[in-house]
């Protein structure tokens, strides 16, 4: 309502100032007067029906050239808004139109009036310079705002592109010094099998299938950063995770419960992180302890609950094993990336606890 009270002032006050000073006699003057309290009124549309007020509002201020009585001179105001609209609106060779019926209509008002002196164009010409004025001004407001989203689509092409360049010698850097390194490894691991004794065949095993699947890890990696697409693991990777840690060494037991079915590739790929890095600190930080790892997929919503709990271990680690904290950090990211909760903290018991919640991807939005 607040937005109309302006278009209502002038339809007041442009039919206050054109039937105010008429005085009718006859219904041909009567209808003239009508006709002019109408033309001036229309102008209050110029906002919400610029083209109809155009049309409608001059024509109706000739009436009473022809059926009377005299419009009074308030109705030059009227003019001057409809020549401000007119240079307004039209713009390009559309604006020569514009000029050329601006210049018929006055030559229509001189003809009819008889009138000889420039006193119409003197006060009118003001308005259809204001009306050019602001045409160029938000023509040149509009192309600015333009060449400023084409500035942003650029800026933001750049920068996906050096995102990619950078991802290629990320990927590059890896291949050629990690995985060098990951190769040497899986070869020397696989000479010491030959050569040393049955008590040190079975570390060196468990070495050459970490080397061989950290070389996996390494490689999905380098096609990921080079924006290859890559199928994420699904839940039966646990399994060899859990298998391969308790080849390390480690005392541990898996429980999954609920079907794997249906789960979306994000939460999967979430859980089977979660059991990993989880398996990693238990062998670095807590040698010999009790591992429990417990995935319960549920039925009704599809949401995934991951937990690893470890138990003291037996004595401490010889060496010590420091880390660095980033893997918990990174957990927590991914975790809360898909909307679901995470925790990591000790035990009642002295030992540690994982534990993670991870809700349907299609329950987000996010594309299986």
């Amino acid at each position: 309502m607040r937005r109309l009270i302006p278009e209502l002032l002038v339809v007041v006050a442009a039919v206050a100032a054109a039937v105010i000073p008429a005085r009718p006699d006859g219904p041909g003057e009567w209808v003239g007067m009508l006709c002019t309290a109408a033309g001036a009124a229309a102008v209050a549309g110029w906002r919400r029906f610029p083209l109809a007020a155009l049309l409608i509002g001059p024509a109706l201020l000739l009436v009473p050239l022809f059926l009377g009585p005299d419009p009074s001179d308030f109705v030059l105001l009227a003019l001057l808004g409809y020549a401000a609209l007119l240079a307004d609106r039209f713009g390009g060779r559309a604006a020569w139109l514009a000029a050329a019926a601006y210049v018929g209509y006055l030559a229509v008002l001189y003809a009819r009036t008889g009138e000889d002196s420039p006193g119409l164009i003197v006060l009118t010409l003001p308005g259809f310079l204001a009306g050019t004025a602001l045409r160029l001004r938000r023509q040149t407001a509009e192309e600015l705002a333009e060449r400023g989203r084409e500035l942003d689509r650029e800026r933001k092409l750049f920068a996906e592109v050096a995102v990619r360049n950078e991802r290629a010698r990320i990927a590059s850097e890896l291949h050629d010094i990690v995985g060098h390194a990951l190769s040497v490894m899986v070869v020397q691991a696989a000479a010491g099998q030959r050569l040393a004794g049955p008590a040190a065949t079975e570390s060196l095993v468990a070495i050459a299938s970490s080397a061989r699947q950290g070389q996996a890890d390494l490689h999905r990696l380098i096609d990921l950063l080079a924006g290859t697409e890559v199928a994420s693991p699904d839940l039966a990777i646990i399994d060899d995770i859990v298998a391969q840690a308790a080849r390390s060494g480690l005392r541990v037991t898996c429980r999954l419960e609920g079907s794997r079915d249906g789960l979306a590739r994000e939460v999967a790929h979430a859980a089977v992180r979660v059991v990993q890095e989880s398996l990693t600190n238990a062998l670095r930080h807590a040698p010999g302890a009790e591992v429990r790892v417990r995935v319960q997929a549920a039925s009704h919503d599809r949401s995934l609950t991951v937990r690893v709990d470890n138990d003291p271990p037996p004595a401490p680690p010889n060496p010590p094993l420091p880390g660095t904290g980033r893997g918990l950090i990174g957990l927590r990211e991914r975790v809360l990336a898909l909307g679901g909760t995470f925790v990591a903290h000790p035990g009642a018991d002295g030992g540690w606890q994982v534990a993670a919640h991870i809700p349907d991807a299609g329950v987000r939005g996010v594309p299986s």
